[in-house]
């Protein structure tokens, strides 16, 4: 059986691109070279190259996503989404190589931009069920009322870019004078903003995939920030706990888990997600989904891989093949 060529992407055009440039070197280094050939692939705002360690950096021909090595065009089975943030995970790079149909790991485009926007995904999951904090929307260029967004989500609260990963533009809010410097925070990654109420209670994280063909929850991660939140710092720079299994009950275990499960079922998602919850009066509510994860090793997937005995290589070995096989 001849080996399958693969590009890896990593980068992107948002402030994670450094986080994805390690996911997507996570990827390369473990995916098995016996049945791939691997290019890491960056794509970047200044250009996309394929950033092969034996050779100079080459120019990726976007008429069809190509590369060509010593003369040789070279056209790829598979694409490894690891970019995080724009343009991996907002649809449209699931959109450009849906165009070419060329094969990738993540969800489909128009999953990818409904889960992008936090705000759009809150409102399709609640209709299902599925519990949320209370949030407000702004976009810029609105007129602040502060005193109504604070009886409407209370104090402290979130002020988060609606559409930016969840490390970026987040700011937790103690007093109302402290709102518009949140907001300014904010709208530096994106224009438009929600705003959430705090649910006081343990935070954790879950893993979905389809793996082996059936949708899969991974064992649960609890989240334990010496900060004030799961910011940048705690998620990257070792400013957190990273607890798996989570220091929860069995029935909060698989109350989560299926919960989790849920969210992919009703999003119609695909590859590898996670989902991050928070149990409030004993109830876990919803808070986000990511569905091009960290897969850095510091990352929590592979956390969750290691406990369900669940080797990267294996783990992203399944990803490609379902990949290929729902095309």
């Amino acid at each position: 059986m001849s080996k399958l060529t693969i590009a890896v992407l990593m980068g992107g055009y948002s402030s994670e691109a450094a986080i994805s440039q390690m996911s997507g070197n996570t990827v390369c280094k473990h995916l098995d070279p016996s049945k791939y050939t691997v290019y890491p692939i960056s794509i970047l705002k200044d250009g996309w190259h394929c950033t092969h360690p034996d050779h100079k950096p080459i120019p990726v021909d976007k008429s069809d996503f190509s590369i060509t090595l010593d003369g040789t065009k070279i056209k790829f089975d598979c694409v490894f989404n690891t970019i995080h943030g724009t343009p991996g995970e907002d649809g449209r790079i699931q959109a450009y190589l849906g165009l070419l149909n060329i094969p990738q790991t993540a969800c489909n485009y128009y999953e990818a931009a409904l889960t992008f926007n936090k705000r759009d995904c809150i409102s399709v999951l609640r209709a299902y069920g599925i519990k949320t904090a209370t949030n407000y929307f702004i976009n810029q260029g609105d007129a602040i009322n502060a005193e109504e967004i604070i009886s409407k989500v209370g104090l402290p609260c979130f002020v988060k870019a609606n559409k930016a990963g969840s490390s970026f533009g987040v700011s937790k809010v103690y007093a109302a004078e402290d709102l518009e410097a949140a907001l300014e925070n904010s709208f530096k990654e994106d224009d438009e903003i929600i705003i959430e109420s705090f649910l006081e209670g343990t935070e954790v994280s879950v893993g979905v995939i389809n793996y082996n063909g059936k949708i899969t929850a991974l064992p649960v991660t609890e989240i334990v920030s010496e900060n004030d939140f799961f910011d940048y710092e705690a998620k990257y720079a070792g400013k957190s706990q990273e607890i798996t299994p989570a220091r929860i009950s069995p029935e909060q275990t698989d109350a989560v888990q299926r919960e989790a499960e849920r969210v992919f079922k009703i999003l119609k998602l695909k590859g590898l997600t996670r989902a991050e919850f928070i149990f409030h009066n004993g109830e876990p509510h919803f808070l986000e989904v990511n569905t091009t994860p960290g897969l850095s090793p510091a990352s929590i997937i592979p956390q969750q891989a290691k406990v369900a005995g669940i080797s990267l290589s294996d783990l992203f070995d399944n990803v490609i093949q379902q990949a290929i096989n729902r095309r």
